[in-house]
């Protein structure tokens, strides 16, 4: 059986920076996205996918909206990492991944960032600073979102949800 693939995929006139798409995001937070006025759009396609997803060990990519979904998964993964750690409540959750999405983060083609391999590395300064503005944008709204659908029954984080941290999507990581 394979991998569940973006529907992105054939959206029409998306800008892309090295080979990841900047896709329009449902958003409050501030970046270079374009909002959308869609009901569904790609943060909720990775949340979605996560958890079908995360029982892969191989992803063929068939274009720029995958690897957006390759990074959301493997940023969803690292949250529920810092959330397992300790028995939180939604608020304290609440400031743990907004700690995660804001911090220091790199981006395709620095030397930190491990997915080298499947991302080509922006062409100048003025591609990197949007790509890292995006990636930015998405993680602080992947990250309100996460904290919705894991905590949706109350103070307590589903345990359905967390059960995924041991599993590693690609057998990967972005930390």
């Amino acid at each position: 059986m394979p991998a569940y693939h973006s529907t992105f995929l054939s959206e029409p006139d998306t800008r892309v920076v090295g080979n990841f798409a900047v896709l329009p995001l449902r958003t409050k937070f501030r970046g270079p996205a374009y909002p959308t006025s869609e009901d569904y759009d790609i943060i909720d396609e990775v949340i979605d996918l996560f958890r079908a997803n995360s029982f892969f060990r191989n992803f063929e990519i068939k274009g720029p909206a995958d690897r957006v979904l390759i990074y959301g998964i493997l940023f969803i993964s690292d949250c529920l990492s810092a959330l397992s750690a300790r028995n939180v409540d939604r608020n304290e959750a609440g400031r743990i991944l907004n700690t995660l999405a804001l911090e220091h983060f790199s981006i395709p083609g620095d030397t930190g960032f491990p997915l080298n391999s499947l991302y080509a590395a922006p062409r100048d300064r003025a591609e990197a600073e949007l790509l890292r503005g995006y990636l930015s944008q998405f993680r602080q709204e992947l990250a309100v979102r996460l904290i919705m659908r894991v905590y949706a029954d109350g103070d307590k984080p589903s345990k359905y949800w967390l059960a995924f941290t041991r599993r590693r999507f690609m057998n990967k990581s972005l930390s």
